[in-house]
C-alpha cells in the first residue's frame, strides 16, 4: 500500500525539498491548489459560485513553530474573510481551518489556538458565513472538540470534521448529532496507529456508513466528505429515509478531484461545496491528496515523466 508511505513522506523535510524541487510540481500542484494569494483565489471564488457551487476556503499551512506564526495565520484568514466580504456569498463560501496552524502544538497551545481562532469565528459571523474545524491526528482531537464547544458558545454553527477510520469516531458523532452541530465526516487521511484506527478500507467504509446514518438522524446539519460514488449514493438514501430535504445536508469534495461530479450534484439541487485550498506552504496537504487516491499518484508519477 503506497498510502502509508506517501504519508510518511509528508512528514519528511527531505522529501519536502525533492518535491519541490521537481519541475513539474508546480503544475500539478495547481490542479489541487489553485492559486497562491487572495488575488489568486478570488477568481476561482467567482467562477466556482457561477456555476451554483459553494465552498470552503483553506489557507494551507500546518506545522508552525512560534506564536508569530500562528498569529500570521490568523491574519492570513482574516484577509480572506476581508475580501468575502466584498463579494456578499454569505454561507456560500465559508473557511476551514487546521488548528495546528494557529499554534496548538506549541506550548500552551490549546489557549493560544482558541484565541487565536476566535476572531477568525467573529469575522467570518460578522460576513454572514462560518468556519468548520478541521479535523488532524488523532492527537489533537480532544483540544479541538472543546474548542469547537467553546466556540459554539456565541457562535452555534462553527462546525468540525471528524475521520471515519479513528475508533472514536462513532460516540464522537452521537454526542455531536445530538447537540444540533454542523459536522463534516471525512473517512480520514492522516496515518494513524491500529491502536486508534480501522487499517483496512471495508472497515473504513462500514464505519462511514454507520456515522452517516447517525448524523442524518440526529438534530445537526451533516456535511458529507467523500468523492467515493457508492458511499455518496447510501448518504443520498440515508437522508431521504431520515426525511431530509437537499437544504438539510451538503456533499463536500476537494477541488482537482471529480470536478464533473461537482457540478452534477449541484444541477441535481444538492448543496455541493468544493473544499479548495490555496497558499504557498502546500507540501503537506498535496501529499495527503496523492496518499488518497492512486489516480492522484499516477498523474503526478505521468507528469514527471513527460515533463522529464
Amino acid at each position: 500500500m503506497l498510502g502509508p508511505v506517501i504519508l510518511a513522506a509528508s512528514r519528511s523535510d527531505r522529501m519536502r525539498r525533492l518535491v519541490s524541487a521537481a519541475p513539474v510540481t508546480k503544475q500539478v500542484v495547481d490542479r489541487f491548489i489553485p492559486g497562491e494569494t487572495v488575488d489568486e483565489i478570488v477568481p476561482i471564488i467567482e467562477d466556482l459560485t457561477a456555476k451554483g457551487l459553494e465552498l470552503t476556503m483553506d489557507v494551507v499551512g500546518e506545522d508552525i513553530t512560534n506564536p508569530e506564526q500562528a498569529e500570521a495565520a490568523r491574519d492570513a484568514y482574516l484577509e480572506l474573510i476581508d475580501r468575502l466580504k466584498g463579494l456578499d456569498l454569505g454561507t456560500r463560501a465559508e473557511v476551514s481551518v487546521k488548528l495546528s496552524m494557529f499554534g496548538q502544538a506549541l506550548p500552551g497551545g490549546h489557549e493560544l489556538a482558541l484565541a487565536n481562532v476566535r476572531p477568525v469565528v467573529e469575522a467570518a459571523a460578522a460576513i454572514g458565513t462560518t468556519v468548520t474545524l478541521d479535523a488532524e491526528d488523532h492527537t489533537t482531537l480532544d483540544s479541538m472538540f472543546a474548542i469547537h464547544e467553546e466556540l459554539r458558545k456565541d457562535f452555534p454553527q462553527t462546525g468540525c470534521v471528524i475521520q471515519a477510520y479513528l475508533f472514536r469516531t462513532e460516540a464522537d458523532a452521537r454526542r455531536l448529532a445530538a447537540n444540533g452541530s454542523r459536522v463534516r465526516i471525512v473517512k480520514g487521511a492522516y496515518k494513524e496507529p491500529a491502536e486508534v484506527a480501522y487499517q483496512d478500507k471495508a472497515e473504513i467504509d462500514k464505519a462511514y456508513v454507520r456515522i452517516t446514518r447517525i448524523l442524518m438522524e440526529g438534530s445537526g446539519y451533516p456535511m458529507i466528505g467523500s468523492h467515493d460514488p457508492r458511499l455518496i449514493s447510501i448518504a443520498q438514501e440515508l437522508a431521504h429515509r431520515a426525511g431530509r430535504k437537499p437544504a438539510e445536508y451538503e456533499f463536500q469534495m476537494l477541488y482537482g478531484i471529480r470536478s464533473e461530479e461537482h457540478l452534477r450534484l449541484a444541477a441535481e439541487g444538492h448543496r455541493m461545496r468544493v473544499y479548495t485550498a490555496y497558499g504557498t506552504d502546500w507540501y503537506g496537504y498535496f501529499m495527503r491528496r496523492l496518499a488518497e487516491k492512486p489516480a492522484n499518484l499516477r498523474f503526478f508519477v505521468r507528469s514527471m515523466i513527460t515533463k522529464g
